[in-house]
């Protein structure tokens, strides 16, 4: 084990938990940045006290950091040394009483289900485009109907193998964070582009569905949002208001405004914890709103 037992913790990470290899990189981040803060004191990271993961905290916030950062770097600090008392490094968790900031209540953005028909409808090439901009804009269709049917995040979608699209079901066999696997439905109208596309990208060989200029590696997150800031603008829509995630939660908004109920939608979503999928409980507390409006005896709008 490292002197600081940094390595070991994530390695036991990843390898018990399934932590996704970004998480791994920020947890690193996190825990090299405390420990060069301590150094200044002529501290070392594994024998921190409270005190100084307090102050630690405090500057991150005098230095502008937002409190979901703040509330994952103490995330980590609590499991790093929760590892070090279980690894007998020492006795106790200094992080385990501080208090985690206040995270403010913010509603995720989601498209209207009419700007989700126009993005749709903008995914056509004009009829004297070129062979390229065809296969674009059919990459963009099929993208935009898995994400909008499935929910998938944009890492699932580009790391799709063509081999989960050739099965006839209408379901969708998707690998997510942790390596957790889950089923998604697929819409016929998902299906279809997703055939056209594999037919016109037979020659490549690639084993993904969403290949990249080299078709032996998927398309990058930077090809796929320069896609949909060109698609956006066919749509008439603010490339700044677009994003995957901006779509995915569009899928979870409109699914519970249809009915759909939270544990469904937490499946669905691929969370581990349903405390993750009840920022859209505002699409229920709408609904219910609604309802009072228009079927209570005392309303106003309730029919005589």
């Amino acid at each position: 084990m490292s002197a600081d037992g940094v390595d070991a913790f994530l390695e036991m990470l990843a390898a018990e938990r399934g932590a996704a290899l970004n998480t791994l990189k920020a947890y690193r981040r996190d825990l090299d940045d405390l420990g060069t803060a301590l150094a200044v004191e002529g501290a070392s990271l594994p024998q921190a006290s409270a005190r100084q993961l307090g102050a630690y905290l405090s500057g991150l916030a005098q230095a502008g950091l937002s409190a979901r950062t703040q509330a994952r770097r103490l995330s980590c600090l609590r499991q790093y040394y929760l590892f070090l008392v279980r690894e007998g490094r020492r006795p106790d968790n200094p992080a385990s009483m501080l208090e985690a900031p206040r995270l403010g209540a913010t509603l995720p953005r989601f498209l209207s289900e009419g700007d989700v028909d126009a993005l749709l409808a903008a995914c056509v090439a004009r009829a004297d485009a070129g062979a390229h901009e065809v296969r674009r804009m059919l990459v963009a269709r099929t993208a935009l109907e898995i994400l909008y049917a499935s929910g998938l995040r944009i890492s699932e979608l580009l790391s799709l193998p063509r081999a989960a699209l050739e099965r006839t079901t209408g379901m969708l066999l998707v690998r997510g964070k942790g390596g957790r696997e889950r089923m998604v439905p697929l819409s016929s109208r998902a299906r279809d582009a997703a055939d056209e596309l594999m037919r016109m990208d037979r020659p490549l060989r690639s084993m993904f569905l969403f290949p990249g200029r080299n078709p032996l590696r998927a398309m990058t997150r930077q090809g796929f949002d320069r896609i949909l800031h060109d698609v956006a603008l066919k749509a008439g829509l603010d490339p700044q208001r677009l994003s995957p995630h901006v779509l995915r939660h569009s899928f979870a908004t409109h699914l519970l405004s249809h009915g759909a109920d939270l544990r469904a939608l937490q499946v669905l979503l691929g969370h581990a914890d349903i405390t993750t999928t009840q920022i859209y409980t505002h699409v229920l507390t709408e609904r219910l709103q609604e309802a009072l409006r228009h079927h209570h005896p005392l309303s106003e709008h309730a029919p005589a």
